[in-house]
């Protein structure tokens, strides 16, 4: 049982309203036909939930990462589609947050604020060769007097069919490899910024991934986030900040899934007794609600480590939050993927079809083990932060 604060658990009940009222009536209808939900875009925005990483004094929570969590649960549990688009906005968002300098940073801002406009934000860093082995990007950033001209292609960017501005990764050293990466705030209205094909996924439809081809697009200093050469610790502290709120999200699709699975069990009759009253029934039961709580117990944890406000490198690295957050998200998306599979098999032959929401969480659920870092990336992470005290 988690202990929220007042403001959380007001955060919580609000997300949990907008899930049950407003994204249910559409889980389905946005998995089958894949179209980006504007309409729900247009909520997220109304109640805050595009505004979370914003400063206080524009009605956002500072970067609060509890709230992202909790916010991202509650969408989750209905629709992984659904819940993926803030997400992803959050995240582009957060190199502006965690590098931007005052002036460029406000003027951002104000541009998400602008009430008659829905903008999102997209985070800008796999290529088509450089998915896992992120350092190993193509798309440059090479510097002509006062301009930066960046030259690439990003692929499987989560809202960049549909975002506005970019949070863009790109080398203006390629000879220093992750020490030569810089970070750049990009708007899509750019000359020369290209939106590519969309790609036609198992799961999280309705949330686009998307390629974005970027021709000799002119950007200015107020452009770069931080310095020249910060962009990959821009890029690794933005995946810490972002990898519980991933979690969260698998937290939410296997509570979900469990939700169902469990009151279906409930009321289906076999052999002249519910299904509930079969110990074998019981017993998987038993397993994913135990998963679930360790799940969310982790995410919760790696959230208020994070909510400390200690964004620097070296400083998370200290304290764990490295080691934290990637366990969180490995985890959780580990779960989410065993309890929406449990609970497909507890449906049996009515969980393997569209009619019933558990395939939809099985397929949304797989999703989590491979973005933010694939779990194979996130278990390096993890045994390299343990074994970082022997190293000389």
């Amino acid at each position: 049982m988690l202990n929220l604060s007042e403001k959380h658990s007001m955060i919580r009940m609000i997300a949990e309203k907008i899930a049950k009222e407003r994204v249910a009536p559409r889980a389905k209808e946005i998995d089958v036909t894949g179209a980006f939900p504007w309409d729900l875009v247009d909520i997220y925005k109304k109640h805050g939930f595009l505004y979370l990483m914003l400063p206080e004094r524009l009605g956002g929570l500072d970067g609060d990462i509890t709230s992202l969590c909790l916010v991202i649960e509650e969408l989750a549990k209905i629709s992984g589609a659904s819940s993926l688009i803030p997400l992803a906005h959050n995240v582009g968002l957060m190199p502006v947050m965690v590098a931007a300098k005052k002036e460029p940073k406000d003027s951002i801002y104000n541009k998400i604020i602008e009430p008659d406009r829905l903008y999102i934000f997209a985070f800008a860093l796999t290529e088509p060769d450089a998915g896992s082995d992120a350092s190993h990007m193509r798309t440059t950033a090479t510097k002509d007097g006062e301009y930066y001209y960046l030259n690439g292609k990003k692929s499987m960017i989560t809202n960049g069919a549909n975002a506005q501005f970019f949070s863009v990764f790109a080398t203006t050293n390629p000879k220093l490899r992750t020490q030569g990466i810089s970070a750049f705030y990009v708007e899509r209205d750019y000359p020369g910024v290209i939106i590519g094909k969309s790609e036609d996924k198992m799961g999280m439809r309705g949330s686009d991934i998307t390629e974005v081809i970027f021709d000799n697009v002119r950007l200015t200093k107020e452009n770069l986030l931080g310095k020249e050469g910060q962009g990959w610790d821009i890029a690794m502290s933005t995946l810490n900040l972002s990898r519980p709120a991933v979690g969260a999200q698998a937290v939410g699709i296997a509570q979900g899934a469990l939700d169902f699975a469990v009151e279906y069990a409930w009321k289906r009759v076999q052999f002249g007794q519910k299904l509930a009253d079969f110990e074998g029934i019981q017993f998987m039961v038993a397993d994913m609600a135990t998963g679930v709580e360790a799940a969310r117990a982790l995410v919760y944890d790696a959230a208020h480590l994070l909510d400390m406000k200690v964004y620097e490198r070296d400083k998370m690295s200290a304290i764990g939050v490295d080691k934290m957050s990637a366990m969180a998200k490995v985890y959780s998306a580990d779960v989410a993927m065993k309890v929406t599979t449990d609970a497909v098999q507890i449906l049996g032959g009515y969980g393997y079809t569209k009619e019933y929401p558990v395939e939809r969480m099985m397929r949304d659920a797989k999703a989590t083990q491979i973005y933010e870092g694939t779990n194979q990336i996130q278990r390096i992470v993890i045994a390299r932060d343990i074994f970082r005290k022997f190293m000389p």
